[in-house]
């Protein structure tokens, strides 16, 4: 392995791991755990590609360290979630980048989650449509294996309601040929915004899906990707339960 491969990962490790420690500073315990895990072992292979033996020990020590503090935020988190208390807080800044739904929910995407429900009114226009779209293919590419999606939403009886039904049937069936079903049902009351994860996450967004602003132009940068657009303003809480799957 070359040296600068060696010194790239050395950086990437940096990059990560301080974002690990400025999450755990701010009371994210769970996104910080994720951040300390991928530092950690990033470290870990630039300690198999390392033949100096000072460095070594330097890597030894930093992965030690490391270790430590993520194994006492994971058991601080596990005994959160057992007593129910598990609460942490983000505030999404107007103007902010680097909120892309794979950013925003990795930390919660487990083997063992299979089921979500998105309850959002505002799944309507044609950005809202692609946003729901944007949050299917986050999940069929995470680390896990949904099978089933439930969207409770509002129907768009001020404009013409064909183009949401039409889209959402288009998903629907563009999910069952990745082996995922999607359940819709509409309300004509519904206001509050929230996701549940079946593996006991829940995530309440102020603005559900649509915290993006609209990018400028089809050819500006953020039109694509998600965490180079724009956000406005917004307030997201995650809580976890055990029971999910009855709610």
């Amino acid at each position: 392995m070359s040296q600068n491969h060696v010194s790239g990962m050395e950086t990437s490790a940096v990059s990560v791991l301080k974002r690990a420690v400025e999450l755990d500073q701010s009371g994210r315990f769970q996104e910080s755990l994720v951040c300390y895990q991928e530092g950690i072992q990033l470290l870990i292979d630039v300690l198999k590609a390392v033949k100096d033996d000072s460095k070594r020990g330097h890597y030894r020590d930093k992965i030690k360290g490391y270790m430590d503090r993520a194994e006492q935020i994971k058991v601080h988190v596990n005994q959160m979630k057992e007593d129910g208390k598990y609460h942490e807080q983000i505030r999404i800044v107007e103007d902010a980048t680097g909120h892309s739904y794979e950013a925003m929910f990795k930390p919660y995407i487990s083997s063992a989650l299979t089921e979500v429900w998105v309850d959002d009114p505002y799944i309507r226009h044609t950005h809202q449509l692609y946003n729901f779209l944007r949050f299917c293919e986050m999940l069929l590419k995470a680390s896990c294996k949904v099978k089933r999606i439930h969207l409770l939403t509002s129907q768009d009886e001020q404009a013409d309601s064909s183009q949401q039904s039409s889209a959402l049937a288009e998903i629907k069936e563009s999910l069952r040929a990745q082996g995922v079903t999607l359940d819709l049902q509409y309300s004509s009351t519904i206001h509050d915004r929230e996701i549940r994860f079946d593996n006991g996450w829940i995530i309440k967004i102020g603005r559900g899906l649509d915290y993006f602003k609209r990018p400028k132009g089809r050819f500006s940068i953020g039109y694509c990707d998600y965490d180079l657009r724009q956000c406005q303003e917004t307030t997201v809480d995650i809580f976890h339960t055990k029971h999910t799957k009855t709610l």
